[in-house]
């Protein structure tokens, strides 16, 4: 048996040995190649050498390394190189130009011994040295990493987090630390971080997983810094367990799923009911009005004083109604607004119209003053009307004696230039223990002087989403046993 000793010390030899043509075409390729590399020879053979094992980022250095080589003969450095699985690894590295019987360059043979442990090692030593016993002392868990990935730092609280004992960490790819199915992508992520350096707080970035010596899996949440050392930079993450926050975050979730199913069902429930409930009220008002007008035939004054209270009750419920279901359209964002120039005063001359005889009924005097000038809004028409009438209302209702006037001016109002419509009254006010709560939903004035008023406690509510959905804004000022003055502030037609 003819043994060919040349070929069998080079696949004997641990080292990856491969030849390549002086452009870097690989000719051999060793079993040693294979076993740092992962390629096969079949794989290999025909193809560029910085093709194969090259970062993209270190492509330059490789053309330069050639260079050198063809130039000098010989070269060597350590650096690193990306084996098939994509990989990371440092390898301490030489070349020699082989020349052929003309003289002139045949071959180039590369010599690369895998040297990622020893590279470890000394980048431990130096980050040891540096911060020694201080990581240890932080709350959250500190791994640092050189540029292949390899950990060569983790505190303690890295160790109990992931369940690995005393020093076990040190070495191991940063991608054993997640779950497989995150490490392709975390490979390019990591690349890209060190071609671009930088921190990044904790809580930005992608969510990403952990992964425990015994293959559970739990949420985690990453801070990422650079450090500079002699040997190169390394990166220092800070890891949280964020599984609590996690399960937290889900349950309030399919809380406010429940609370969105739950809040429909309201909205379906109101508007189905309110629609069923305004055709009789109607009905009601209608045929009380008949009778009131004595079309029927005539009616004594027990049965007109009888019929009238049957009518203002209806009237007062198909009010609570209509508030009801314009809340719910407001709230479920099904109402629709017909936004379009409107010029203020013909129409507050309409609804103060409509009030005139209940503030004669009252007593009351109810004044108009109006801008000297033509004051429009780009608003919808029904809505604004509806506010109006509810801020008028209002001042009637509360006032026993003297008068309730609406002023129309244009103001500054939080730097915009607005149309303003107050409607201040001369009734009891409002004391500054129930301001907080004016606005809200079913919220009415309850001191005992004032609970001879009737009220849904919805007409403020309404009025200020309505103002809100409009652009605008309810301001009011108030001095108990004084009066009150509200004002809608909208903005002024361009």
């Amino acid at each position: 048996m003819t043994i060919d000793f040349g070929t069998l010390i080079l696949n004997e030899t641990p080292d990856a040995v491969v030849l390549t043509t002086p452009d870097g075409v690989v000719v051999c390729w060793t079993n040693g190649a294979e076993a740092v590399f992962g390629y096969t020879s079949a794989e290999a053979l025909g193809r560029r050498l910085d093709e194969l094992i090259m970062p993209p980022p270190l492509r330059g250095e490789g053309a330069e390394v050639l260079r050198h080589t063809l130039d000098a003969g010989v070269a060597s450095y350590e650096s690193i190189r990306r084996a098939k699985d994509g990989t990371l690894v440092y390898i301490d590295s030489s070349s020699k130009l082989v020349r052929g019987d003309d003289g002139q360059p045949a071959y180039i043979l590369w010599s690369k011994k895998d040297v990622t442990q020893l590279k470890v090692l000394r980048d431990a030593k130096l980050v040891e040295a540096r911060y020694d016993g201080i990581l240890d002392s932080m709350p959250d868990a500190i791994i640092m990493a050189n540029a292949a990935g390899r950990i060569v730092l983790a505190n303690r609280q890295a160790e109990h987090l992931f369940g690995y004992p005393r020093g076990h960490l040190r070495g191991m790819l940063l991608e054993s630390l997640m779950p497989e199915r995150f490490r392709g992508a975390h490979l390019r992520h990591r690349a890209g971080y060190a071609a671009q350096p930088m921190v990044r707080p904790m809580g930005s970035g992608r969510d990403l997983y952990g992964l425990r010596s015994d293959g559970a899996e739990f949420p985690v949440e990453i801070s990422l810094s650079p450090v500079d050392t002699e040997e190169g930079a390394l990166v220092m993450s800070a890891i949280r367990d964020i599984s609590e926050r996690k399960l937290f975050e889900r349950t309030l979730q399919e809380k406010n799923v429940e609370l969105a199913r739950a809040v429909a069902a309201k909205d379906r429930f109101l508007t189905g009911m309110s629609h069923e409930l305004r055709t009789p009220l109607n009905a009601i008002i209608g045929f009380t009005g008949t009778m009131l007008m004595k079309l029927p035939g005539p009616i004594n004054d027990e049965q007109n004083k009888q019929l009238r209270m049957v009518q203002s009750s209806a009237r007062h419920l198909l009010s609570l109604i209509n508030d009801l279901l314009d809340l719910t359209r407001i709230e479920s964002g099904k109402i629709e607004l017909e936004v379009a120039p409107l010029s203020c005063r013909p129409l507050i001359d309409e609804v103060l119209d409509s009030f005139k005889p209940q503030a004669r009924s009252k007593g009351l005097a109810l004044e108009f003053e109006a801008a000297p000038e033509e004051v429009t809004v780009r608003s919808d028409r029904r809505a604004v009307q509806q506010i109006l009438m509810n801020l008028v209302h209002n001042a009637i209702k509360f006032t026993n004696n003297g008068r309730v006037l609406v002023r129309l001016a244009k103001a500054v109002v939080g730097q915009r230039p607005c149309a303003t419509i107050s409607v201040s009254d001369t009734g009891i006010g409002i004391g500054s223990e129930q301001r907080d709560t004016l606005f809200q939903a079913f919220s009415q004035l309850d001191a005992g002087a004032l609970r001879q008023f009737e009220g849904t406690g919805l007409g403020l509510h309404l009025s200020r989403k309505l103002a809100s959905l409009l652009h605008g804004e309810i301001l009011f000022d108030s001095e108990y046993g004084v009066g009150s003055v509200f004002t809608l502030a909208l903005p002024l037609e361009p």
